[in-house]
């Protein structure tokens, strides 16, 4: 089994995303590719009162290729009171937000500058709440091909793709609106979070083949 895994950034990313961190011993997190648009590197899924909600952060108008460690958020809109009135509408319900609400709040005060800072400082957070513990590194350039003993999954976990991934296999766990709209899956690894709390590890290891 290769021991590293490349992934692009990500905003709350989802369950599949979450999961490779458990079966590396590295992992490489793609900063020099030139930004691609509608993907999980702005983006998340989670389970609304409505079914299915996707938010974006609105980053600044791109007119040339542009690095994902340079993308600036776009602060024009209040797109942070409105996701955190989602996040709180979606999930005041689950068993265990009012437990890490606290910590995430303070996400959505602060005026990050990069995409890139807010997504590492929110990754920090899940994982600390997940008691894992994981080599993470940042790519120094971007490589086409990254060698072979690197599984590359950067471009393989996107918001418009089929989960077709042989190492991800779906398990259902409870979610706080599955009786009116049936189970979900894949949404941001906050829905396992708010839902399974200290046993979201454990949910999260029995995805992996």
């Amino acid at each position: 089994m290769n021991n590293q895994v490349l992934l692009s950034t990500a905003y709350l990313a989802p369950i599949q995303y979450y999961s490779k961190f458990l079966l590396y011993d590295e992992i490489y997190i793609e900063l020099h590719e030139n930004y691609p648009k509608q993907t999980y590197r702005n983006r998340c899924k989670i389970y609304g009162a409505n079914g299915e909600l996707s938010l974006s952060i609105p980053v600044k108008k791109i007119n040339i290729k542009v690095k994902t460690k340079d993308i600036l958020i776009d602060y024009d809109t209040n797109w942070r009171k409105l996701h955190w009135k989602s996040i709180e509408s979606a999930y005041r319900s689950s068993p265990f937000f009012e437990y890490y609400q606290d910590d995430f709040m303070p996400f959505y005060e602060k005026k990050y500058k990069y995409l890139i800072d807010l997504n590492t400082d929110l990754q920090i957070l899940i994982l600390e709440h997940m008691d894992y513990e994981v080599k993470i590194n940042k790519t120094e350039d971007y490589i086409t091909e990254y060698r072979t003993k690197v599984d590359d999954y950067r471009y393989k976990i996107h918001p418009k793709l089929n989960l077709n991934d042989d190492r991800f296999q779906v398990k259902k766990y409870a979610q706080v609106f599955q009786e009116k709209f049936g189970f979900i899956p894949n949404l941001s690894i906050i829905d396992l979070l708010f839902n399974e709390g200290p046993n979201a590890l454990e949910v999260l290891k029995s995805f992996n083949n």
